[in-house]
């Protein structure tokens, strides 16, 4: 078996997109996922299940199921634990010394941009915000909160070309934490 992080963008945000976390759930159920949690309201599944083809597939799946169960399409990103694990070891800011983990979050992409795309997308800076692109995943440091931020899903997504989402770290420890646990 594997375990799997599914993050889910843009439900419970706004009108129109309510999704409890029950339904969420169950739906996950009902698609063969193994040992379902969610986390908070914001769309945050972790569940086990045999090694699917390839994970983009399975993302496929899940969002195709969602859109027909909720009337609504939503961008799907599913991580393996190995994968968040790897995420969360190369988190840049981390290794700064006396870092506000209540400054830092992790967007998740849903492709790895083209190198060209990452270099023009380094020529845009919001100082004292920051950031790093590695792979799949952009390290952000806030320094007045995300919510005042520039470095958000919409920007990433314009530069970079393809969907994102973004995870508070205390959101990507606490399902790191569930994905380790006996679930």
């Amino acid at each position: 078996m594997v375990r799997y992080i599914a993050i889910l963008r843009g439900i419970n945000v706004g009108t129109g997109r309510k999704v409890p976390m029950a339904d969420l759930k169950k739906l996950c159920d009902n698609m063969g996922l193994q040992n379902v949690q969610t986390y908070i309201q914001s769309g945050n599944v972790v569940f086990e299940m045999p090694q699917p083809k390839s994970v983009s597939e399975l993302e496929t799946r899940l969002q195709q199921a969602f859109t027909e169960a909720f009337g609504f399409d939503i961008p799907v990103f599913i991580r393996t634990d190995r994968e968040w694990a790897e995420s969360i070891a190369q988190n840049p800011f981390l290794k700064e010394e006396n870092v506000d983990i209540d400054r830092l979050h992790l967007t998740c992409l849903k492709e790895i941009p083209s190198q060209e795309l990452v270099a023009k997308t380094k020529m845009f800076q919001y100082l004292p915000d920051r950031y790093e692109i590695i792979g799949k995943d952009v390290f952000i440091f806030c320094a007045a909160g995300y919510g005042t931020s520039k470095l958000v899903n919409s920007f990433f997504e314009s530069k970079l070309k393809t969907p994102a989402t973004t995870r508070n770290w205390k959101t990507v420890m606490k399902l790191h934490e569930m994905v380790l646990s006996n679930i």
